[in-house]
């Protein structure tokens, strides 16, 4: 390593360090003085020493951003200090309206209903308290409903680095939900078609799923 390497790794660690929260990659660059694409090799390679080194501490990519915190099978030892909370537990509802939005953001609060079959309105609300969703706008449509999206402390909770890198859901296991939904709301075989027809074009990114 470079001593030019060095010290852009020593300044990404004093940032993030101080910062506490996540840290765009720009403003990272702009504390080195150098590009993005030099600013993100430094810090990627800090994170990759962490790693490697086991440390305490670690560096998660959140989308664009970088922020240090501790990790996370240290987390017990951490709260006997500090005394703080645990993070709240979510329940299999808010579970399941969770990975909706995650999947399907942005999503409105009906869509999600129409996907559950049943009022999503506590859940959506607890999620929002958690801050694990948002609201990301309004779809323009009569009422302007809002449209949910998962926010950062979603990938920071569940370590995911963005969108990109939720589990991918297997064909099969697609079809087997379907029917589950349709045996839960009861709909008949060619209700069923039409919802098999009608899923390639609900799963198109940016859209409200009508």
């Amino acid at each position: 390593m470079t001593s030019m390497e060095n010290d852009l790794q020593h300044i990404a660690e004093a940032v993030l360090y101080a910062m506490g929260a996540s840290v765009d990659l720009r403003q990272l660059a702009a504390a080195m003085d150098t590009d993005e694409k030099t600013a993100e090799q430094a810090v990627t390679a800090l994170q990759k020493a962490y790693d490697d080194e086991n440390r305490g501490m670690q560096i998660v990519r959140l989308n664009d951003r970088f922020q240090m915190c501790t990790r996370e099978c240290w987390y017990e030892n951490l709260i006997r200090v500090v005394k703080t909370p645990k993070k709240q537990a979510l329940t299999e509802v808010q579970q399941e309206t969770l990975s909706i939005v995650a999947y399907r953001q942005p999503v409105t609060r009906l869509e999600i209903e129409k996907i559950r079959g049943v009022k999503s309105d506590h859940a959506i609300n607890k999620l929002l308290e958690y801050d694990l969703i948002y609201e990301v706008g309004r779809l323009d449509a009569p009422g302007r409903p809002a449209q949910f999206a998962t926010t950062e402390e979603f990938l920071r909770r569940f370590g995911i680095g963005n969108r990109d890198s939720l589990p991918r859901v297997s064909e099969e296991k697609t079809a087997e939900f379907r029917l589950e939904a349709a045996r839960e709301i009861k709909l008949d075989e060619p209700q069923l078609q039409d919802a098999q027809q009608a899923q390639p074009a609900e799963n198109g990114a940016g859209t409200d799923g009508n």
